[in-house]
């Protein structure tokens, strides 16, 4: 190991649809947050580390900042104020092809009460077709917070990544690696599969389906042919139901075909599937299933 190795904890927060959990993949060097057009798609903080010669960051991704005004919303921004915690580093991301409005001069408060220093990530820059209005964006920040630094990126392109990474490495204290070099996130697959399935139902729903709808495994059975996985993919009205059955169950079939083909490349193992959905009313409001969608407080218990 270099004698002057560095490690550290990251957390990336910011306003829902930044971009967060795409560039934690794209920094990771592989996908360990799933990605969908809609508010709050993360849920958890997910771990993602990414390991070089020269240093170890351990990044945390969050659930977007937003108005706590449901058990379930009140739960996501539990976990946001966590990850300010005890941290080396913050990245705030925002969204630089959008204007800068209320909702930022809000989360900007949240950011303002911790002592940690914070990087503005300014992500999506491939949307901006006129780069010079970055700097006035910049401004805007600049004058509600005093940043550590400033960095243009686009996640879903890989632009300015290195650059980043090298920023953040330089602000990290020197230290150990705290886990192996292959290890890239803390997630169980158990739990990792629900989330790929609960992916796959955003992206191919387009009506309202996306706070509505959890993804619990029942059984995992691993052979060394083939591991079988039996999941249930619950929603709150019959309405929600028929839309991610579909026709003839095509919808259904979809879902399961993109979530198997994900898991067989990141598992590296041949999957069977299993989905089922079922007519959970009131979900979100129940504590109990809201600590099962969380692998660190899972109850066991299905009594929702």
């Amino acid at each position: 190991m270099n004698e002057h190795f560095k490690s550290g904890f990251v957390s990336l927060i910011g306003l829902p649809n930044a971009g967060k959990s795409t560039l934690l993949n794209a920094l990771v060097g592989q996908k360990v947050a799933i990605v969908a057009d809609k508010p709050q798609t993360t849920r958890t903080s997910i771990q993602g580390v990414f390991t070089s010669p020269q240093a170890q960051i351990v990044f945390i991704d969050t659930p977007g900042i937003h108005k706590a005004d449901s058990p379930l919303n009140k739960r996501l921004m539990d976990t946001v104020r966590a990850a300010l915690e005890e941290r080396d580093l913050l990245l705030y991301l925002v969204d630089a092809a959008r204007t800068f409005g209320e909702q930022d001069r809000r989360a900007l408060d949240l950011v303002r009460r911790t002592g940690t220093p914070v990087v503005l990530v300014l992500n999506k820059i491939d949307l901006v077709k006129e780069k010079a209005r970055l700097l006035p964006l910049i401004d805007e920040y600049r004058r509600l917070y005093d940043f550590s630094d400033y960095v243009p990126v686009s996640a879903a392109r890989g632009q300015g990544l290195d650059d980043l990474r090298k920023i953040i490495i330089d602000r990290l204290p020197e230290g150990p690696a705290y886990f192996p070099e292959d290890h890239v996130t803390d997630q169980p697959e158990r739990f990792l599969a629900a989330e790929l399935v609960r992916e796959k139902v955003l992206r191919a729903t387009r009506q309202e389906i996306p706070h509505s709808v959890s993804v619990m495994v029942d059984r995992w059975e691993e052979t060394p042919e083939i591991t079988r996985i039996y999941a249930t993919i619950r929603v709150e009205r019959d309405g929600q139901k028929g839309i991610v059955i579909g026709a003839k169950g095509a919808m259904l079939k979809q879902i399961g075909t993109l979530a198997r083909q994900e898991m067989e490349r990141i598992f590296g193992v041949k999957i069977y599937l299993d989905l089922h959905v079922r007519v959970q009313p009131g979900w979100r409001e129940k504590a109990a299933f809201l600590n099962a969608l969380d692998w660190r407080t899972m109850t066991g218990e299905d009594d929702f």
